[in-house]
């Protein structure tokens, strides 16, 4: 199994919200400080609702088919957690690299980060753990990633 070392960066991601943090103790024992959160932008999301919209005929409506704009917002974010990894990544930021999130984000972030930056992935956790406190992250991710030996 791969160690949680001092400096490795863990990314902990889902389709509205990242957190960047950093170890900064040993494998045995991390502490790990937020180095950044993002956060996708409230603004942004389309208020129109889908569903019947007026024709041109007296008291005559269409149904619209809904449009998809979460799984879009949430590919777009998406991106930009990878090209913000990308950036940090290629400017040597960090070694190594834990990605932490759903199945789904996870296929959209591999595919989406640049050959080097996904050199410097050593461990994947399919769990959504954007909301959970710190503690909690430290003690899972030591159980999933113990110390190589």
């Amino acid at each position: 199994m791969v160690a949680l070392e001092q400096g490795t960066w863990v990314v902990i991601a889902d389709g509205e919200k990242a957190l960047f943090v950093e170890n900064i103790t040993d494998a045995e024992d991390p502490n790990l400080v937020v180095v950044s959160v993002e956060e996708q932008d409230g603004a942004s999301r389309p208020t129109d609702r889908a569903g019947r919209r007026y024709d041109t005929g007296p008291n005559q409506k269409s149904a619209v088919e809904e449009p998809n704009w979460k799984t879009h917002a949430k590919s777009l974010f998406v991106q930009d957690v990878a090209n913000l990894l990308n950036r940090k990544g290629l400017k040597g930021a960090f070694n190594r690299l834990v990605l932490v999130a759903s199945p789904h984000v996870l296929g959209l972030l591999r595919r989406r980060l640049h050959s080097e930056v996904l050199a410097k992935v050593v461990a994947e956790v399919d769990k959504t753990l954007t909301n959970h406190p710190m503690h909690k992250v430290e003690k899972l991710l030591t159980s999933r990633l113990k110390p190589a030996v």
